[in-house]
């Protein structure tokens, strides 16, 4: 029977050859699997193999039924982002009512799902970054409000604004946001301009001046280093910051042309140094202190190469938490040297 990778058991065998998508023969036919083979086809990217038929298991193929709604609200949202962006190209502006009806059903269909890293890797595609990260950007937004206690109506105008930040990156030139190496100085410059465009666009589309405010802020940092106006902490509107931390976080853990993405708790660590200084310290907590209990029970490859469970998180070091391997246990605060490569949906 033809089951996926993450449905393997340690113990099952193969009915045929094993190979990678590059042809690489990664498992011979006939091979019992332990949790090292599992592991190894998961490195190759192998998605689907051919095991014996076994009794008495369960192939766990679809997902819940609330993680179907969000994913088709996933899809009609990127869908509908895509005409919003090429409608604000050809027109410099956007039908401010096509973003509601857009947006809040994905809201609604949030509300019953709590668990935000299997609503992040639901959303961790390598196609349309650009439409993807917007919907990234406005779903943690959406969170991040409701976690620091604004009003259900508050945190749906902070999502919008997230979900628009980046629309002013339809005049920015395709074949710089599209480059793959590292932009010249003359490049930067103007892809920093899409916070401008964007609250330009926002304006002629919207009466809403937060909504533009915060397309123009996003990028501006408590230290005063950031883009366009250098603006310091007390001068950055609270909406702002809590997008700031929003697209901060999907930027690092999505592909793009120019970067790779980072795995997820990693990338905690890194907004958590942020925080002091760059970005606000209570909206980045808030953030780390409510997502970071999503990821127990989620299956992760370690750098040994290793599959294992996150059992729980290490009061001491947040970042490195408790992983068991079959019957061990490994505490990645104390074997500093091993980290965690990926996660994966239950």
């Amino acid at each position: 029977m033809r089951v996926h990778v993450m449905d393997l058991k340690a113990g099952d065998y193969l009915r045929s050859d094993t190979f990678s998508s590059r042809g690489l023969h990664v498992l011979s036919k006939g091979s019992r699997l332990r949790l090292e083979e599992i592991s190894r086809l998961i490195q190759h990217g192998v998605d689907y193999v051919d095991i014996d038929a076994r009794e008495n298991i369960v192939i766990h193929t679809g997902r819940s039924p609330v993680i179907e709604t969000v994913n088709a609200s996933f899809d009609s949202s990127i869908e509908g982002f895509e005409s919003l962006y090429l409608e604000a190209l050809s027109k410099g502006s956007f039908n401010q009512s096509v973003v509601d009806d857009i947006l809040q059903p994905t809201l609604q269909a949030l509300d019953k799902h709590k668990d935000v890293v299997t609503l992040l890797m639901l959303l961790d595609r390598e196609d349309n970054y650009t439409y993807n990260h917007s919907l990234q950007v406005g779903m943690l937004s959406y969170y991040i409000a409701s976690w620091l206690g604004y009003s259900k109506q508050e945190c749906y105008e902070i999502a919008r604004a997230g979900y628009l930040i980046d629309i002013g990156n339809c005049q920015i030139s395709p074949a710089i946001l599209q480059k793959p190496g590292k932009l010249t100085p003359q490049e930067y410059e103007e892809v920093k301009l899409h916070t401008l465009y964007g609250n330009e666009i926002i304006r002629s589309s919207m009466d809403d001046p937060f909504t533009a405010l915060i397309a123009l802020q996003h990028h501006e940092r408590d230290d005063g280093t950031g883009y366009p106006n250098n603006l310091t902490k007390s001068e950055i509107h609270p909406y702002a910051q809590i997008a700031a931390v929003a697209d901060t976080y999907s930027a690092m853990t999505s592909q793009r042309a120019y970067q790779s993405k980072q795995e997820f708790i990693s990338v905690l660590r890194e907004l958590n140094s942020l925080s002091f200084g760059k970005l606000n310290g209570s909206h980045v907590q808030a953030f780390i202190q409510h997502l970071m209990p999503n990821f127990i029970n989620k299956k992760v490859l370690l750098s040994t190469g290793d599959m294992g469970v996150i059992i729980m998180n290490n009061p001491l070091d947040v970042f490195r938490p408790l992983v068991q391997i079959e019957s061990k246990f490994v505490d990645l605060s104390r074997e500093r040297h091993i980290t965690v490569v990926e996660i994966y949906m239950e």
